[in-house]
């Protein structure tokens, strides 16, 4: 049974940081692109980052520059470390594993950055 636990989510001040987690298992994790969305509320899931098996990184929107995503294939997990977090984060983020044929989605850890 596949699973992909996110964790770490919380409410932060704005200007803070939170790293967050997404635990894999039943899956062979390092062949898997792994891609973190968010959610706001009202708002589509969109993307925030992604890394690939070998590493390469990549940024979508306004999380470029203060968000890092990176994998430990030891753990099965991918992190994002958000700092200078802004109200306009706070949302949903959910991890998404995807390889040829394959796509599954974790159920999400809620992120509010409020004073």
């Amino acid at each position: 049974q596949v699973q992909l636990v996110e964790s770490g989510g919380g409410l932060v001040q704005p200007g803070g940081s939170l790293r967050l987690s997404c635990a894999a298992s039943g899956i062979r994790f390092s062949i898997y692109s792994m891609t973190w969305y968010r959610q706001a509320p009202g708002k589509q899931r969109e993307p925030v980052a992604g890394i690939t098996p070998s590493g390469t990184t990549n940024y979508v929107g306004s999380g470029e520059g203060r968000f890092t995503i990176s994998r430990d294939n030891s753990k099965n997990t991918v992190y994002l470390q958000m700092s200078s977090l802004k109200p306009e984060d706070t949302a949903v983020y959910y991890c998404k594993a995807q390889s040829a044929g394959s796509l599954y989605w974790g159920r999400g850890t809620q992120v509010t950055v409020s004073s």
